[in-house]
């Protein structure tokens, strides 16, 4: 067991007095900014070059009978998803000599909209675990994974965001998306009181799905089967919220986005494996990079441990350097 190894770290710092006693202030300044930097989000990874391409397609192994129901409801979703958006991704014909709208026709490629129309859906539905899961652990007053989900959360919508500023959905999707939340979100907060352990398994699974989907339109872009997005310059909030180049494309974009959906698959598959009653949250105070993320699908529950003690330690060092 690790319970509440870290809880000295969740303590507020200590604030200086003067000498009569009165909080100490810093120097006023203006709390209008030039530019909005980021600094309106949650914690989330920014990604090296190398991070980036460090994401493999993985796959938890189903061991108990809840993890075959995970898994098995997961296909089944994507399976209904794939028929309703006409989405196949048949590996193409040897030797075709096929033109790239042939291919689309065929159902060989999606094209841009295709794409994106898949890509915005699939957003919507994904902010909801984190929010969900923060929602009830905020009522039962158990902390200790709070902040993570709501980070998963509100990283989600960021894509959702980021992808809006190519295409604006109709209201027919829009419709679509809300009975699609309104179901996804009863079902999942009904399911979590249940078994959080089960849901974190469903999300990891889920996440699997997201990867490969990324992969996939990222290895799409990069073989030119997508000209409409060859030069798409990144939008300035993907820019900004991940910290690209100026001149950034929307495939760096999608790079990124992967990142995170990966991350989320490693977390999901890790808090899985814990007692999410009483153990601590492994990511509380730091995640592994994406070398690890990317080619781990998860912690098991004693790595987690380890993990644990290991920030506690870097924790007390930071400490002690603090006092010298």
């Amino acid at each position: 067991m690790f319970r509440a190894q870290l809880h000295q770290q969740g303590q507020a710092p200590q604030r200086e007095s003067s000498a009569d006693g009165a909080i100490t202030q810093s120097t006023p300044v203006t709390t209008v900014p030039t530019m909005i930097r980021g600094d309106w989000v949650l914690f989330h990874p920014v990604y090296t070059p190398e991070e980036l391409k460090a994401v493999q397609i993985l796959h938890k192994d189903t061991k108990t009978m809840t993890d075959k129901i995970a898994y098995g409801l997961v296909k089944l979703a994507r399976a209904g998803f794939d028929f309703v958006s006409r989405y196949k991704h048949k590996p193409l014909p040897p030797s075709h000599n096929m033109t790239l709208q042939e291919l689309r026709n065929e159902g060989y490629l999606l094209d841009q909209n295709a794409w994106l129309n898949r890509i915005l859906f699939l957003e919507t539905i994904a902010g909801v675990p984190g929010m969900v899961g923060a929602t009830l652990r905020h009522l039962q007053s158990l902390r200790l994974m709070i902040h993570t989900l709501l980070s998963e959360s509100e990283n989600e919508r960021m894509h959702l965001m980021t992808f809006m500023t190519l295409r604006r959905p109709t209201p027919f999707f829009r419709a679509l998306v809300l009975g699609a939340q309104g179901v996804f979100y009863n079902l999942l907060f009904l399911t979590y009181i249940v078994s959080p352990r089960a849901c974190h398994r469903f999300v990891g699974y889920l996440e699997e799905e997201a990867v490969i989907t990324y992969t996939r339109c990222i290895r799409d872009l990069e073989a030119g089967r997508i000209p409409e997005w060859e030069n798409e310059p990144a939008p300035e909030i993907a820019i900004d919220y991940w910290r690209l180049r100026p001149d950034a494309k929307l495939l760096d974009v999608l790079y990124a986005v992967r990142s995170d959906e990966t991350t989320h698959r490693f977390v999901n598959h890790s808090l899985a494996d814990l007692n999410t009653t009483t153990d601590v949250n492994p990511f509380a105070f730091r995640e592994p990079d994406m070398h690890v993320k990317g080619n781990k699908i998860g912690f098991e529950r004693s790595e987690s441990e380890k993990y644990v003690q290991e920030s506690h330690d870097l924790y007390l060092q930071e400490k002690q350097k603090g006092c010298n």
